[in-house]
């Protein structure tokens, strides 16, 4: 039975409020047809019983009770007024209709009872309306007569008939303009929501930067497109940081790949000793092990914003180690130099974040590189210094910005990841990285890291 009425109800939010709307109005329509017929009928009987007690009153004027004996006075319209009238004296039967048949029993039952009664009843071929009336006597006579008038109910039935069939038809008029009406208005109510769900087919489409609190809507709906916008926002926030640890995991991973790819083809263009080998396999296990690292350091601030795995590193054999493992250029010359200093970062996020730096120095310096750590008031500072051409001050206030280069075309590869990269990983450790536009010739990056 449930299954039944699950395939039944109507899979659209406007057929199933037409639905409930129809409903309603039915059960409404029931209650107030039953009311209204019952009335009716209420009314009509009324109205008879009426119409009985005049007749019954008239018939009572044709009656003399001054007497010893109840005697029935004839008039000029006897004929009309004798028409289903029976009169008696006491319980005896005076007048009765001709052709009476069974009714005179029960016109005989009303006249025992005596008083004023009602009764209905059914004779062959039609119902009747029956009341009884007492004629009493003139004071000082004990002599007393009963009229009792019937009526034939036919008429009054077809009319209650006939105000159950007229209402019954308008009941289906109204629950049919109903239906439609309700229809109309909801399919209008719901055009927005249908304007909403194309716009947004279409948004996710061409990745618009259109809202839909833009537009003006009911109040009802405006707070829909509030709620659907902060959610568009936060899926787009969502990809747009997929996409920037996407790009940074190429760009961090790339060098230590670049690193086994080059061993590797140096390995099968010519027959290697087993030292060889060996060097090569620890080549690549560092390359490998440093992939492994940037992969647990970008997931880690991926997944948090915040350094997760707190600890310290020992800052200049961190650098050697760096300086160690990129590719560098042989005509320049690297530097590092410093006092044992311990910063508060694993070591890991410490190359992470000094690695993009020094990338970019041995990318455009002339001749040499100098890294160069040492202790501040509010931490642990390393300096990344090239020789090369520095940077454009027309593009100093965009070097931090994700996929942003100050010359494209200018023959190096990259992406404009690695800065933000730094940044963002300092940060995340309660450091910071800055360019230092005073610096000439050439460019100087500040790392700013607290203390171990």
């Amino acid at each position: 039975m449930t299954a039944l009425l699950y395939r039944l109800t109507p899979r659209t939010l406007r057929g199933r409020l037409s639905l409930v709307a129809l409903t309603t109005a039915t059960l409404l329509m029931v209650i107030l047809t039953v009311a209204f017929n019952a009335v009716a009928q209420q009314r009509l009987q009324h109205q008879a019983d009426d119409q009985l007690h005049s007749r019954a009153a008239a018939v009572a004027t044709t009656v003399d009770t001054s007497g010893t004996a109840v005697r029935v006075l004839e008039t000029p319209h006897d004929n009309l007024l004798d028409a289903n009238v029976w009169i008696y004296a006491g319980r005896r039967l005076l007048e009765e209709p001709p052709a009476a048949g069974p009714v005179t029993r029960i016109a005989d039952g009303l006249a025992r009872r005596g008083g004023r009664h009602c009764v209905t009843a059914t004779a062959p071929g039609h119902p009747l309306r029956l009341c009884s009336q007492p004629v009493p006597g003139v004071s000082g006579n004990t002599s007393e007569a009963t009229v009792v008038t019937a009526l034939d109910l036919s008429p009054y039935r077809s009319s209650a008939d006939t105000l159950l069939l007229g209402s019954l038809a308008l009941d289906a008029v109204m629950l049919a303009c109903t239906y439609a009406l309700t229809r109309l208005a909801v399919g209008r109510a719901l055009r927005p929501v249908r304007t909403m769900t194309d716009q947004a087919t279409q948004w996710s489409a061409i990745a618009s930067e259109e809202r839909f609190g833009t537009m003006r809507r009911p109040a009802e709906l405006a707070r829909l497109g509030t709620s659907l916008d902060a959610l568009l926002d936060r899926i787009r926030t969502v990809l747009r940081h997929e996409r920037r640890l996407t790009g940074e995991l190429s760009h961090e991973l790339r060098t230590p790949l670049s690193r086994i790819i080059a061993e590797l083809d140096w390995w099968h263009t010519r027959p290697r000793t087993a030292d060889q080998t060996r060097a090569t396999h620890k080549v690549i296990a560092e390359a490998a092990e440093s992939m492994r690292s940037i992969c647990d350091t970008l997931l880690d601030d991926a997944r948090n914003g915040a350094l997760t795995a707190p600890g310290t590193a020992e800052v200049l054999p961190t650098l050697h180690h760096l300086t160690e493992v990129l590719d560098l250029p042989s005509h320049l010359t690297v530097t590092t130099d410093g006092p044992g200093l311990v910063t508060g970062v694993p070591p890991a996020l410490l190359e992470r974040i000094v690695s993009p730096l020094l990338t970019n120095a041995c990318r455009y310096a002339n001749s040499s590189v100098t890294v160069r750590a040492y202790r501040a008031a509010d931490g642990v500072r390393v300096d990344v210094t090239d020789d090369g051409p520095g940077v454009p001050p027309r593009f100093a206030g965009q070097l931090f910005e994700p996929g942003q280069r100050a010359d494209p075309g200018d023959g190096h590869s990259g992406a404009g990841l690695g800065l933000p990269l730094a940044r963002r990983l300092a940060r995340s450790a309660g450091g910071e990285v800055t360019y230092d536009p005073g610096h000439a010739p050439g460019a100087r990056f500040v790392v700013s890291l607290p203390a171990g």
